[in-house]
């Protein structure tokens, strides 16, 4: 799970638990979604499930069988808290012939895959990439994720999400194209331009890469 992502699991669940007059978050009608979530925070020690002793005396309390039910921790508590509150991270600012480039939670998430796949790809992430990945900083106001990024690093990330489009899907390709006007585009489907470059010893891939 996402930073952002555990930030807005953290959110909804102290909401609701401060609307509930047992301090218990119920299990509710997104119950799949909402134990997935929960389960993401539990391993993480932000959050607690209650044991079948609670369960029983949350049972009573609502005149109903209650099988699921958690809270945030306090440390859970604390890092909702110090998101809120703490400093604002420090806005990166572009070197020479770097962009800010700004990526929403998914796309970050399939950036963090593409480099993390480098020693398994025969068309690696640019040099410099898995780099900048690391060091992206998350602007809470925005709720984007801001790196800095040369041209070709930023045609390398497009081809990260064109693999991810070919396998899952092709929403975060389509909107860093339509954002950044980049497009990673296979021989024979669209205009020629330079591709990705292959690992040394291998051979080049079939098709011409990102363009403008």
């Amino acid at each position: 799970m996402s930073r952002a992502r555990v930030y807005d699991a953290l959110a909804v669940l102290w909401e609701r638990q401060q609307a509930s007059e047992h301090g218990w978050v119920l299990e509710g009608p997104e119950r799949i979604s909402q134990r997935e979530g929960v389960a993401a925070l539990e391993r993480s020690g932000l959050a607690e499930l209650a044991d079948r002793v609670v369960r029983a005396e949350l049972s009573a309390w609502e005149g109903r069988p209650v099988r699921w039910a958690a809270r945030l921790t306090s440390s859970g508590r604390d890092v909702l808290a110090y998101h809120r509150h703490g400093p604002a991270p420090t806005r990166p600012e572009p070197g020479p012939g770097q962009t800010l480039v700004e990526l929403r939670s998914a796309q970050m998430d399939v950036a963090r895959v593409f480099v993390s796949l480098a020693d398994h790809l025969r068309v690696p992430p640019a040099d410099g990439l898995a780099e900048q990945v690391r060091a992206a900083v998350h602007d809470r106001a925005l709720a984007r994720w801001l790196l800095c990024l040369t041209r070709g690093q930023m045609e390398s990330l497009a081809y990260g999400l064109w693999l991810h489009g070919i396998t899952r899907s092709v929403a975060e390709a389509n909107r860093f194209g339509r954002e950044y006007g980049i497009v990673y585009r296979p021989a024979g489907s669209g205009p020629p331009a330079t591709a990705p470059a292959p690992r040394r010893g291998t051979d080049a891939p079939e098709g011409t890469g990102a363009s403008a």
